[in-house]
């Protein structure tokens, strides 16, 4: 089972999650997101394509992935303050229309231990407690952390969910559950009690049916067990605390109408910096339902590779597989739900399909590739959107499939040999640095650009409080070099698209308008004939932004612009 059907398994089984659609292999850039090869979508930027890269997002295909360069900068977590910026949230009020305290219809993520049994012992929630450990403070990824320390735990299957439940209600709650447990603390414990402190909050907050009394003592087990035994007292106090203020009118948040950005930013423990950006572009309305969106059921999206199967035959071998499918919006995306690890079948082993999101194909789509073209793929890993290109093209033309790391560009190269993908050269560069060699040659260039992720945060929840001011603000430098240099790769009349897996206009209608300006040989080209209807009246001056809570997709930005000259 990969981590991202894991992260998916819990959510629906013992955790409270929020996923749409990325990838399980994500690797981590160094400051942007990427996609991840494994196709996986376990988790929303889909599943597959989205993998973290370092603190922004770079959604890919298969898992969005990679981008040449190490994306922007995921923003330093302190230790035991995960609060974004460091500050603390003022004005704190009930929660409007609740008396402070989440409903049960609400508290969506509050879930149920499966078949009513007692709770796992600490098995399960030390495997939840070094993963959050790991993510918190190693800055691991957090599908990657929870499968690591479930391997190692080597649980039972039910005590699996139990450890994933609580360690995706713990990171997908961090900011709102730190809100909660600073009103019992005159300061923050050391990182371990800390952490500890999580664990058990977000079982008392967030899942339904794991008793309270078990919560509180496995806590302070587990404080033991960390030979903190001075903090037991501190442990077992704050907890009850919580119980106290949940079953009463002690749950507040900040005030929307005197802190809006504090409110959005505890509520839906996302980064101040982030959410001061969402309500700036969308409004706080808007942007508290794009924070708030998830799919209503755990879904991946695949798309057969055309070399090997025609659509009616890949329809044939989901039926085969016994498989719960419904065609996707876009063409060739199938979209199956509940259907556990599919990375693991012999049919995606063989090469017969790709685990990729919708709008992670779609912006390979945009390029519109045909057979005989010569197209750069500038930030390619782990290689979802450059494979879908290359079948595009059959056997014939070249994608140059761009990484700046080694690894990544390993991960393009077995994705495009599970494929069976001849025409697919992989090679290691910075897509900052000109393109010397392939000037003016390329028919079309890619440019799936590290960015902050904030289109896909329902399927990579640590990406949410990881954004700093500073990683933030230094992405749209990122963004400009890349674009700069790889556009001297378009050949007249040839195509540059350019995508991101962010709403952010600074990343996205800004950048585009700031190119064009800079660059006078380009041109919006308005072609749309690759974008499913239901998207084109959002199409203008040849760009798209895609909404999750709009469109039912990750949340995409994908523009086209054509050299002038033929």
């Amino acid at each position: 089972m990969s981590s991202e059907d894991r992260r998916r398994e819990g959510a629906r089984q013992g955790e409270h999650r929020g996923g749409s659609n990325d990838r399980a292999f994500g690797e981590r850039k160094g400051g942007s997101y990427s996609r991840a090869e494994g196709e996986q979508r376990g988790g929303t930027y889909n599943r597959a394509e989205g993998r973290h890269n370092g603190g922004a997002y770079r959604r890919g295909d298969d898992g969005h992935g990679g981008g040449s360069f190490n994306r922007g900068g995921r923003g330093p977590v302190k230790e035991g303050a995960p609060r974004g910026e460091g500050d603390r949230p003022a004005g704190r009020t009930a929660l409007p229309g609740h008396g402070g305290v989440r409903p049960r219809a609400e508290r969506a993520t509050r879930r149920e231990i499966p078949g009513g049994r007692k709770p796992a012992g600490p098995s399960a929630r030390d495997a939840a407690l070094r993963a959050l450990q790991d993510v918190v403070r190693g800055d691991a990824y957090a599908s990657q952390a929870l499968d690591r320390r479930l391997e190692e735990a080597r649980l039972r299957e039910d005590d699996r969910r139990l450890a994933a439940g609580m360690f995706y209600a713990a990171v997908e709650n961090r900011l709102y559950i730190e809100y909660q447990l600073d009103r019992f603390l005159d300061q923050r414990p050391e990182p371990v009690v800390n952490d500890i402190l999580h664990i058990a909050a977000a079982q008392l907050l967030f899942m339904d049916r794991v008793p309270d009394h078990a919560a509180v003592d496995e806590a302070v087990k587990q404080v033991r067990a960390a030979r903190r035994e001075g903090f037991t007292g501190l442990v077992n106090g704050v907890l009850r605390n919580l119980i106290r203020a949940r079953d009463g009118d002690g749950l507040a948040l900040p005030d929307p109408g005197e802190d809006p950005v504090g409110w959005l930013s505890v509520r839906h423990s996302l980064a101040r910096s982030a959410a001061r950006r969402l309500i700036d572009a969308y409004g706080l309305e808007q942007a508290g339902a794009i924070a708030a969106w998830t799919p209503q059921r755990r879904r991946e999206t695949v798309r057969p590779n055309r070399l090997r199967m025609d659509g009616a035959q890949f329809e044939a071998w989901l039926d085969g597989q016994k498989l719960n499918w419904r065609r996707g919006a876009v063409e060739d995306a199938y979209v199956i739900e509940d259907g556990g690890n599919l990375a693991a079948t012999e049919g995606y082993r063989k090469g017969l399909f790709s685990i990729q999101g919708e709008s992670a194909m779609l912006a390979a789509l945009a390029v519109e590739a045909r057979p005989g073209m010569q197209i750069l793929d500038a930030c390619a890993a782990p290689g979802g959107k450059t494979c879908l290109m290359a079948e595009r093209m059959g056997t014939s033309g070249r994608v140059y499939a761009w990484d700046v790391h080694p690894h990544r560009v390993e991960l393009i190269r077995a994705a495009a040999r599970r494929l069976g993908l001849e025409n697919v050269r992989p090679v290691e560069r910075d897509a900052r640095k000109s393109a010397d060699g392939l000037a003016l040659s390329m028919d079309a260039v890619l440019v799936d650009a590290p960015c902050s992720g904030l289109g896909v945060i329902a399927d990579k929840p640590d990406i949410k409080y990881r954004q700093t001011e500073e990683s933030l603000a230094a992405l749209p430098r990122v963004q400009e070099e890349i674009l700069d240099a790889c556009a001297g790769a378009v050949k007249p009349g040839g195509l540059l698209v350019y995508a991101t897996c962010t709403i952010l206009p600074e990343e996205n209608e800004g950048q585009v308008r700031a190119f064009l300006a800079r660059h006078p040989e380009f041109e919006p080209d308005d072609g749309c004939g690759w974008l499913p209807e239901a998207l084109r009246p959002n199409w203008s001056e040849g760009r798209v932004q895609i909404l999750p809570n709009r469109d039912g997709l990750e949340g995409f930005f994908i523009a086209r612009m054509r050299r002038k000259g033929v």
